[in-house]
């Protein structure tokens, strides 16, 4: 029986941390190069059940340089091959899918997602690049078990959210549950991770799966919902972005204190403060036994 590997390559929100065009205080501390903050690119993990055959969950822009920081990612023999064998999305987002670009070299793999998902990746014609004799598109049902590579078994379900940013209409559902936005749980023998990355909320039978889980990497997009009106960077709350906040009464502490397992927070926008170690809002949600994501962390189930 294999054991459930998941790497973190990226923690970050959109626009990785620091940000290129920001100089709020947190992204300052690290353009100064400031040891209390740690770099960190866009939101993804790589997970395997035999440490020889990889999936990404998400493929961030950023996908080339995470690659060249894991070397368990890297060709291995031969003129041409990788040790990724599928990619599997959890939304359409530009820093969900932006990095399938990265792997347009006729390698074969498999790419999972919802039918609406894959409809917004097949609609845009520059994700044509994707050689269909080599990359096969799977529609996955909500809520039923696949196999991915590897030794793991996969299941997506509903998490409250919304449509990728450049679908959005004039009036968006902000807390939806549809096939726009879902999270991950991986099954490697009796080990269980979840993986959800971007969450407006907790539904109750987001906490079944919390119950049964040993680890779950938690959206950490904002510590405060109103963080970016107040620092000045953005005219939107989390909530109004899909995006619950870490603090406050009906944030994501007091949603997922019962849990048992590891909670990891992941996705984390450049004005978070958690971003900076020592800080009240880091010792927070370590207080609470919250860890939080880091490029390059490993988790060995």
């Amino acid at each position: 029986m294999g054991r459930l590997t998941a790497i973190v390559l990226g923690a970050a929100a959109g626009g990785g941390f620091p940000q290129w065009n920001c100089r709020c205080p947190v992204c300052s501390l690290a353009w100064s190069g400031d040891p209390r903050v740690k770099p960190r690119t866009q939101a993804s993990i790589a997970v395997s059940g035999d440490a020889a055959h990889w999936t990404l969950l998400n493929a961030a822009p950023d996908l080339r340089a995470q690659l060249l920081a894991t070397p368990v990612l890297q060709p291995r023999a031969g003129l041409r091959g990788s040790p990724i064998a599928a990619v599997v999305l959890t939304g359409a987002e530009v820093d969900q899918t932006a990095g399938l670009l990265t792997l347009r070299e006729r390698q074969s793999f498999s790419l999972f997602a919802t039918d609406e998902t894959l409809a917004a990746v097949a609609a845009n014609p520059i994700f044509g690049v994707l050689a269909a004799d080599v990359v096969t598109r799977t529609n996955v049902v909500l809520d039923k078990p696949f196999a991915l590579p590897g030794g793991l078994e996969a299941e997506l379900f509903t998490v409250p959210g919304k449509v990728a940013l450049y679908l959005e209409g004039a009036n968006p559902e902000l807390s939806a549950e549809t096939e726009a936005n879902v999270g991950i749980e991986l099954v490697c023998g009796e080990r269980r991770l979840l993986y959800v990355p971007g969450a407006a909320g907790v539904t109750a039978a987001m906490r079944e799966r919390l119950a049964r889980a040993d680890v779950v990497l938690f959206d950490g997009t904002l510590f405060a919902d109103d963080e970016m009106i107040a620092s000045g960077t953005g005219s939107k709350t989390g909530r109004r972005m899909g995006h619950m906040p870490v603090g406050g009464g009906d944030g994501t502490m007091a949603a997922l204190k019962q849990f048992r397992g590891r909670r990891i927070l992941t996705h984390i926008n450049n004005t978070n403060p958690i971003l900076i170690e020592g800080s009240v809002e880091r010792c927070q949600v370590e207080a609470a036994g919250f860890e939080v994501a880091e490029d390059g962390m490993e988790i060995v189930l």
